[in-house]
């Protein structure tokens, strides 16, 4: 039967286009990725959303070994005393961290942070494992969490505490340094677009947009289709900033003693938020096929005393299907409309019907989710059918998400079309930037626009003015409003 309870799982959430916050929320929770939990700005990632999760990260996780990079694991405080040794980096999380003064009943000594990042923890351990340049280069990556006491949090874009990557790297030269702050740069966009089907644009943040106690910083932004941009990776040269503080020296060939250069880069949950707002519909979740939990639901068709035989075949073909693909047999109670919503709303890229009438016809019914056209396939050439089906949806939801981009962003040289844009076409702005950091501020206070990055593929600016003050270009940089 179709039961009260069924009805609130489906019916409508809100409308993407009229309230995109409010259908972001509605979309993960009824998806039942995530829920909020007792603690202001922690949420629960509940199985299904960690098993996108996990997926993300073994993704990942292949493309940071193969670089030579080797996971380790660092402790989750810091003491007071050595978060200060680097003032600026302090100065940057300030407002955000959480401090553990009580060990049991006892007040401790010296408070500990709960790490907001790991650079003072990191650092102070590589000091003492550094002595020559033999010991160099130090490749190390960890799978982690974090805490960052925000004060406005939203569902995997923002929360207090979120898991992530942070890789942290000592390098001889400045010339490793940026070959490798690069290089781990690019295995993101590659990431983001090979397995997530995220187009993204490359570039270096301004000087204010920066990490705290970084020489630069690199970004990958994507455009989430209400309009907004949003940073989905970072990649840190932090020159010799941090060695000089916490004494990271070596003996180089040439018997001098130097200071090491070191980076750091990392992801975080918040990619599950940029998948959500990037390839998500009014119907739900859309999932790209390499990284989604489920990537086919097989559904039983049953009407009267034909449950047995459906129930059969539809256990026989997932066994047959189960080690190629994650296969998911829905065969619980409830009427097949309201599972076909369900599954939508998950995010599956393929779903499978089997009825009576499919079996004597030796064929099932294969709905993709992504343009939810339908096709009769026969059992034999499933496999073959489905392999296909699922390599065209990880591309066309590319491509989707690229034209998307591609459609909005634009290009001016007035200020008076720029704050119209923003205002009422969002999106993307490419324009000229003079370089002056109070220009990138008076443009911030007054649109809530920042320069999201400087691409890295320099095109001739002869002759661009400056969209604020009109001064000569230094710089093309992309401006958007932001998550």
């Amino acid at each position: 039967m179709f039961q009260e309870n069924e009805r609130e799982f489906v019916k409508e959430i809100a409308s993407k286009e009229e309230d995109f916050s409010q259908w972001y929320v509605d979309v993960i929770r009824k998806s039942d990725m995530a829920d909020y939990s007792m603690i202001k700005g922690c949420m629960i990632i509940k199985p299904y959303g960690y098993a996108l999760w996990e997926n993300i990260k073994e993704a990942l996780d292949k493309r940071i070994k193969a670089t030579g990079h080797k996971n380790a694991y660092f402790p989750l405080f810091v003491p007071e005393s050595l978060l200060k040794k680097e003032a600026e980096h302090v100065e940057g999380f300030a407002p955000e961290v959480a401090w553990v003064t009580h060990g049991g009943n006892d007040e401790l000594e010296e408070r500990l942070a709960i790490r907001p990042t790991s650079e003072a923890i990191i650092c102070s351990a590589y000091a003492k494992w550094v002595r020559s340049y033999r010991d160099l280069p130090i490749l190390i990556n960890q799978w982690a969490n974090v805490v960052r006491w925000e004060k406005v949090t939203r569902l995997f874009l923002r929360t207090s505490e979120f898991l992530w990557q942070e890789g942290h790297t000592v390098h001889r030269t400045e010339e490793e340094a940026i070959e490798e702050t690069l290089k781990m740069l690019n295995v993101y966009k590659e990431f983001a677009e090979t397995e997530l089907a995220i187009p993204v644009l490359v570039g270096r943040k301004t000087d204010n947009e920066k990490f705290a106690g970084a020489k630069d910083t690199y970004a990958i932004e994507a455009l989430a289709t209400d309009g907004k941009a949003i940073q989905a990776g970072t990649s840190h040269n932090l020159g010799q900033h941090f060695s000089k503080v916490f004494n990271i020296k070596f003996l180089d060939e040439d018997q001098t003693e130097k200071f090491a250069w070191q980076t750091s880069w990392g992801v975080s949950t918040r990619l599950v938020g940029v998948l959500v707002m990037i390839h998500g519909d009014q119907f739900g979740l859309v999932f790209p096929p390499r990284i989604a939990p489920v990537q086919v639901v097989i559904i039983p068709i049953i009407f009267g005393e034909t449950k047995d035989v459906v129930t059969n075949k539809v256990n026989q073909i997932g066994n047959k299907l189960r080690d190629d693909f994650r296969i998911e047999i829905d065969t619980r109670d409830y009427t097949p409309g309201w599972k076909f919503n369900e599954w939508e709303m998950k995010g599956v890229p393929i779903r499978i019907e089997v009825g009576p009438k499919d079996i004597v016809k030796n064929q099932v019914v294969v709905v993709r989710r992504d343009t939810k056209e339908k096709s009769f396939v026969r059992e034999s050439e499933l496999k073959n059918k489905l392999n296909l089906l699922l390599n065209d949806i990880q591309e066309n939801l590319l491509k989707k998400a690229l034209k998307f981009r591609e459609e909005n962003t634009h290009s001016t040289n007035s200020y008076d079309d720029f704050k119209d844009i923003i205002e009422n076409k969002r999106g993307f702005i490419y324009t000229g930037w003079c370089g002056n950091n109070d220009c990138e501020l008076k443009i911030k206070e007054e649109t809530k626009a920042t320069i999201r990055l400087i691409p890295l593929e320099k095109k001739e600016i002869q002759g661009e003015k400056c969209i604020y003050c009109c001064a000569d270009a230094k710089e093309m940089v992309y401006f958007a409003r932001a998550y």
